[in-house]
């Protein structure tokens, strides 16, 4: 039996990060990873649809070159190749993340854990068994599946298939308009998909501040995805050629007969095949329950990440394995405040939000303040011809404190972590109007937003 200080279950964003946090304050770290370091995330989930992402950008800007002067003929496109680029990505990042486990000196162990006791752990299939003083389970989560409709990895898939495939469908419904919904939507419509998106919901997006939602949805219908919202899925049957999918909006049902159905309707933790039991964790609605030390019901074992159903990013998962190393190795964290995570959609265009949305803000009994600042004036967009959407700021009336930054638009992804600063050191409105924001940037419409709040904006 191999002894250490502390073994990790799964290599994800939230187990590679614990590990070598641990390993970096000098103790015997462990990690068990089934599949491929980097988990999920890098290797079947946000780095490879990020990559392809790209590639669809490339296409889509090529479809605009008389805005830009240049012409020509006979353009073809290639997935396959865009898909090969989007692996050999996954297989660079994954081999920094093992250089990293090396130089960490944290052994891997490849296989599945399961729990023996609370303490013990065996690795199917080599059956190697593993003690630890202290453990971490980061065996994130997999995709839930429409209830009367399996998944059969050809025709009706999870995000997980889409990205093994090495062409676009011709014809698809997408189950969900949430991030993974919309981002695979503009993914497959560039490339020629046509693609009809049903969502239960009032809008595409719904998460999200309603004003985001609204002008999101907008956009995607004018990019030529057919987004039905308040629309129900009834039926899904694979046929011979392809798939017939029965969906119901209010009193009205259509059948659409498609070639792929992609179901993104959320996530169901992995944890029922760890023997949880044998180790006398507590499970609370699916996941592993946690306090804000990301300890179970066992004081000595830990869980990050999608299976303790907190909050489904990997940044949260990588933010609470620094908690729990950090709290493993005997120092004081400070508890995660999930309103204050980031939230990226990487669809075109994109949407990024932190803190509460105008609704959540009133329901939780603020007397809110609003401003919105259009990227249709802003010098940067409008160089870049990509000026839709715009930044819209929660304050609180009175103190101007900032509580939500919500913003739809081309490269908001990348506007939101000063945005998400922001609410951290808990600035108000004034605080962010009286800062300089280099010009031309798109982040200047972040600045004037905040001058609108304050009444004093100039150039809206």
């Amino acid at each position: 039996m191999d002894t250490y200080d502390v073994v990790v279950i799964g290599g994800g964003p939230g187990g590679y990060v614990a590990a070598a946090r641990t390993a970096q304050s000098g103790m015997k770290t462990a990690l068990v990873e089934k599949e491929s370091l980097g988990g999920t995330c890098l290797n079947w989930g946000c780095i490879p649809t990020k990559a392809l992402l790209q590639n669809a950008e490339v296409i889509h800007l090529l479809g605009r070159g008389r805005a830009f002067g240049f012409s020509f003929d006979n353009l073809t496109v290639d997935y396959a190749a865009a898909h090969k680029r989007s692996r050999q990505v996954v297989m660079r990042q994954n081999r920094r993340v093992a250089a990293l486990m090396k130089k960490s000196g944290v052994a891997i162990y490849e296989g599945e854990a399961h729990f023996v006791d609370a303490e013990t752990l065996v690795v199917a299939p080599s059956d190697v068994r593993l003690r630890a003083k202290q453990i971490i389970i980061a065996t994130g989560a997999k995709s839930r599946a429409l209830s009367d409709c399996p998944f059969d990895g050809k025709k009706v898939i999870n995000f997980r298939n889409a990205l093994e495939m090495t062409e676009t469908p011709e014809s698809a419904v997408i189950v969900g308009a949430g991030p993974i919904g919309m981002e695979f939507a503009t993914l497959w419509s560039r490339y020629g998909c046509r693609v009809t998106v049903a969502e239960m919901m009032s809008h595409a997006l719904p998460l999200e501040d309603a004003e985001i939602s609204m002008e999101a949805e907008k956009q995607f219908k004018r990019n030529g995805i057919n987004v039905k919202t308040e629309t129900l899925v009834e039926t899904v049957k694979p046929l011979d050629e392809g798939v017939s999918v029965t969906i119901k909006t209010g009193d009205v049902r259509e059948s659409i007969t498609v070639d792929t159905v992609l179901v993104a309707i959320g996530f169901t933790p992995n944890c029922l095949t760890l023997d949880l039991d044998k180790a006398h964790v507590a499970v609370l609605k699916g996941a592993i329950d946690v306090d804000e030390t990301m300890r179970t019901s066992v004081p000595h074992i830990y869980a990050i990440g999608d299976v303790n159903g907190k909050m489904g990013l990997a940044h949260v998962a990588s933010a609470q394995g620094m908690i729990a190393a950090e709290n493993i190795a005997g120092r004081t964290t400070k508890a995660l405040d999930y309103t204050a995570m980031p939230r990226c959609t990487y669809s075109h265009p994109e949407v990024a939000s932190v803190g509460l949305t105008e609704a959540r803000a009133r329901e939780m009994g603020h007397e809110v303040i609003t401003a919105v600042c259009p990227f249709a004036g802003n010098g940067k967009a409008v160089a870049m011809d990509d000026n839709i959407g715009f930044v819209k700021i929660v304050a609180e009336a009175g103190s101007e404190k900032i509580l939500g930054v919500h913003l739809v638009g081309g490269h908001v992804t990348e506007l939101v972590a000063s945005a998400t600063g922001m609410i951290a050191l808990g600035a108000t409105a004034e605080q962010v109007a009286e800062t300089v924001y280099p010009h031309p940037t798109l982040s200047e419409a972040i600045m004037e937003a905040a001058q609108a709040l304050c009444g004093h904006a100039v150039h809206l």
